[in-house]
């Protein structure tokens, strides 16, 4: 089972009302939630590790979650409120405004942390749930008692905005990509890291150089390059389609690469380092055309695997 540890909320979308006037309407979302999400429907065997509130906003994501075949199991439940991401429209790319204080995702200590079943083959980490304490701790503390026989892949999805402390999460992020096996990031995400006057291609060895056997970067309308220990890199296209929004399109390629990284039987920690070039441009293309069905309609609304 791939576990998917990080972040579930409500994406507050604008939508027009009654009157006239511009409201907000409840979506579930979440980058960890999404990539639970587009798991589920593709077909991977998938679960979910958060904090969710037992109020409206929680019980919605619960059922959500469910609805598209994820392992609620090992989500814990408490009385803190759901976090909230009101979120503006720019010519289809999505701003976010959050509000995450004491929330029940945002608090989550690692006391509170399930034994993992021995079912659980790979995590995946990511989000805003990497930013703001304890939560950000709990899962570095879940990473370091759970990853060392896993495979694991993170992807940050850097909110710049979101960020109090730029030092402490670049060391976290660190920390954390340092016991990973895969490293996915977009071309943005790459230039927060790393704002040193490198090449693109010195900011990806830089990556390399911290020890996953995969990185992943993903340049919006430019495709998806894969790079391998090796020095092999392979690329990938964007599927053209008509694009509504890019709510959780980069939720829905990590999803699409880690389903087809579990059918190929190469999502373990001690696979992954042997994964071929023909198997990385596979996956690739193929988390690349279910990034594409999503961008295709509005919100956060992954693909089933009938859909592919």
């Amino acid at each position: 089972m791939i576990l998917c540890c990080g972040e579930a909320l409500i994406d507050m979308i604008p939508g027009p009302t009654l009157s006239g006037q511009a409201g907000f309407v409840p979506h579930t979302g979440g980058a960890v939630f999404n990539t639970a999400i587009a798991l589920g429907r593709l077909g991977a065997r998938t679960g979910m590790l958060t904090g969710l509130s037992r109020d409206m906003f929680g019980q919605q994501l619960s059922t959500a979650l469910k609805a598209s075949h994820v392992d609620t199991s090992l989500i814990i439940t408490s009385d803190r409120p759901s976090t909230l991401a009101f979120v503006q429209l720019v010519d289809g790319q999505a701003n976010y405004s959050f509000f995450d204080e004491n929330s029940a995702g945002r608090m989550l200590t690692p006391d509170a942390l399930h034994p993992l079943p021995p079912e659980v083959s790979a995590l995946f980490f990511g989000g805003i749930s990497l930013v703001c304490e304890p939560g950000a701790e709990t899962y570095v503390a879940l990473l370091e008692r759970d990853g060392h026989d896993r495979a694991v892949m993170i992807d940050p999805n850097i909110r710049p905005g979101f960020i109090r402390d730029a030092a402490l999460y670049r060391a976290r992020l660190a920390r954390m990509m340092q016991q990973a096996d895969i490293v996915k990031l977009s071309d943005e995400d790459l230039a927060w890291l790393l704002p040193a006057p490198l090449s693109r291609r010195e900011k990806v060895e830089t990556i390399q150089d911290m020890g996953p056997s995969v990185m992943i970067l993903t340049c919006g309308r430019e495709g998806a390059s894969g790079y391998l220990a090796d020095g092999t890199q392979v690329h990938v296209a964007a599927t053209p389609v008509e694009v509504t929004d890019t709510v959780g399109a980069g939720d829905t390629f990590n999803a699409g690469l880690l389903a087809m990284l579990s059918e190929f039987g190469q999502l373990h920690k001690a696979k992954l380092p042997f994964l071929s070039p023909a198997q990385l441009q596979e996956a690739l293309e193929h988390a690349a055309r279910a990034a594409a069905v999503t961008v295709s309609r509005a919100g956060a609304n992954p693909p089933w695997a009938a859909e592919m």
